[in-house]
């Protein structure tokens, strides 16, 4: 995967974001709202993606975190999101390790998703059908190409950050999620695909 493919897979609002985080570290609550809003609905569906229905509880934990540690985040709107996604992660797996229940599949909420036109084989397939149905197959995935494609669509990381946020190299990452990708793929009905699906998931208006 080449620089080109990262690039358009960034959220457009990271610019926002960063400002927004930036406010919010001077004290500013209403610039922590907007952060929040930016991040929240793609965070939730990947935690979703993890601990299913108790996705809210655990987010409900891992933002009292992010807001206690906030002074202690240094970088861009971009490494705002992995951060929150690994803090998120964390909560998550703290939270299956005291159920001690595995990662299972869960409902995604409409509202959450916003595919733009057709970009690749992929994208088109997975505008063919419900998004319920689209996070049931995530879910049916090994749980490392499950959270691979969760991380780089869902929350819209590029291979090293998800790379950080799982603890792995990011040729892995890349990897599992092109499996995911691909593996999705094949349940479509779909010949071909890539992991470079430009989509902009988790974005909140």
């Amino acid at each position: 995967m080449g620089h080109g493919g990262e690039s358009r897979r960034a959220p457009a609002y990271d610019g926002e974001l960063g400002a927004a985080v930036a406010r919010a570290q001077q004290g500013d609550e209403a610039a922590f709202a907007v952060a929040y809003r930016l991040v929240q609905p793609g965070l939730l569906v990947y935690v979703r993606g993890l601990v299913g229905d108790d996705a809210e509880d655990v987010m409900s934990d891992a933002w009292l975190e992010i807001a206690r540690d906030l002074g202690r985040f240094k970088g861009d709107g971009a490494g705002f999101r992995g951060w929150t996604a690994t803090i998120a992660r964390h909560r998550a797996l703290d939270h299956l390790r005291r159920q001690r229940v595995r990662p299972r599949p869960s409902t995604l909420e409409q509202d959450v998703l916003d595919l733009p036109g057709p970009q690749s084989t992929y994208d088109q397939a997975m505008e063919s059908m419900s998004t319920e149905r689209a996070l049931a197959l995530v879910g049916g995935l090994p749980r490392d190409q499950a959270e691979a494609v969760l991380l780089r669509v869902v929350v819209g990381l590029d291979g090293p950050a998800a790379a950080r946020v799982l603890g792995k190299r990011p040729g892995a990452v890349r990897t599992a999620a092109y499996r995911g990708l691909k593996r999705l793929a094949k349940q479509l009905g779909v010949e071909s695909v890539t992991d470079e699906a430009p989509w902009t998931l988790g974005e909140s208006t």
